[in-house]
This record gives structure tokens, C-alpha cells and sequence, in this order.
């Protein structure tokens, strides 16, 4: 067993180092935003940047989707922007980007970025549909990872201004009472 241990363990480490260069090529080519508000999602949305630096294409898009439609609700309901159809039933993730978007809680740009995760092959994705044999997933994995760079970036957008975190949209962010605020940083 020892053997065996040790063999797995210099496999891993000769694979590692021999992908290093390509995994830091891709954490900085994504241009993830460095912080963000330490809400349910935010832990994993971290976690999407990683599987997409080591090269787990699949699980990145997966998470990207999940993440993308969790960030939309959250800003729906912290804008109190109704679930509801009129006629009943719940919204769809499209009914909420449109209403965000022609509210201008979120930006054409931002709608956009929302729009394009939601339209890579969610569906054919989540359901694994015969069409995930042919869809590049590193290259849809590295768009959408993109794209919710920009959507995170103008939801958490922050200054600094003389050491303090100055939010864009303080409303998305859990601001207590001392003016300090729970975040999650990506300083890697």
C-alpha cells in the first residue's frame, strides 16, 4: 500500500508542475472581481474559478450556471423586484434579467454577461443532452467565467476610499452597524 501511495503521489505532483503555467494563465485571464459580499453563493463562485484554473471545464460550466441564476435572484429580492407573475406562477430567470435591466438595477453590459451564461447550452448542460458531446468546454467554461467576472464586478463593485470599503450598490451588501461589511476576498 505504501507503494502505491507513494506512486499516486508522484503522479500527482509530475501533473501538477507540469500544468502550472497553463492553470496561472487561466486564474489571470479570467479577471475575476477580488472581492465580494460573503453571501451562500460566494464560496462557491470561488470555487467555479478554481475548477476552471485546474482544468475541470465541465464542472466550471455547470457551477457557472448555478451561480449566474443565484446572483440573479439575489439582487431581485434585494431590490424587492416581484417574483410573481401577474397571472401566477414565478418569474423565469429571463423575465428577471428583462425587469433588472429595464429598472437599471443592472447595466445592458451586466444583462448581458447574465444573458450569455444562461444561454450556454444551460439546459443541454444540466439535463446532459446528447449536444454535450460536441460544446467546447474550455472555451465556453472561460467565457462564462468571464462573464460573471463582469457581473460580480458591477454587483460588488467597491472604491477604497481612505482604507474603507466604499460600495457601488450598498444594498447588496450586508452592512452592520459599526460600518464594517462581511466580504470574501480573492486576493490569490
Amino acid at each position: 500500500m505504501d507503494i502505491k501511495r507513494q506512486t499516486l503521489k508522484d503522479n500527482l505532483m509530475a501533473s501538477n508542475n507540469s500544468s502550472i503555467d497553463e492553470r496561472v494563465d487561466r486564474y489571470l485571464d479570467i479577471g475575476h472581481h477580488w472581492i465580494i459580499g460573503n453571501h451562500h453563493f460566494a464560496a462557491a463562485s470561488s470555487k467555479c474559478i478554481n475548477l476552471y484554473r485546474d482544468g475541470h471545464f465541465i464542472a466550471a460550466v455547470m457551477m457557472s450556471h448555478s451561480i449566474n441564476e443565484g446572483i440573479i435572484v439575489f439582487v431581485a429580492d434585494r431590490v424587492k423586484l416581484h417574483r410573481d407573475k401577474s397571472g401566477g406562477g414565478a418569474k423565469s430567470i429571463e423575465d428577471l434579467i428583462a425587469d433588472l435591466e429595464q429598472n437599471r438595477t443592472i447595466s445592458k453590459t451586466c444583462a448581458d454577461a447574465v444573458r450569455g451564461i444562461y444561454e450556454s447550452y444551460r439546459n443541454d448542460v444540466h439535463h446532459m443532452n446528447p449536444k454535450v458531446g460536441s460544446i467546447d468546454f474550455p472555451v465556453l467554461a472561460r467565457n462564462n467565467l468571464k462573464r460573471l467576472a463582469i457581473i460580480e464586478s458591477e454587483v460588488f463593485g467597491v472604491d477604497i476610499v481612505e482604507g474603507k470599503l466604499n460600495p457601488h450598490h450598498p444594498v447588496f451588501w450586508d452592512l452592520n452597524s459599526d460600518g464594517t461589511v462581511s466580504v470574501f476576498l480573492r486576493l490569490e
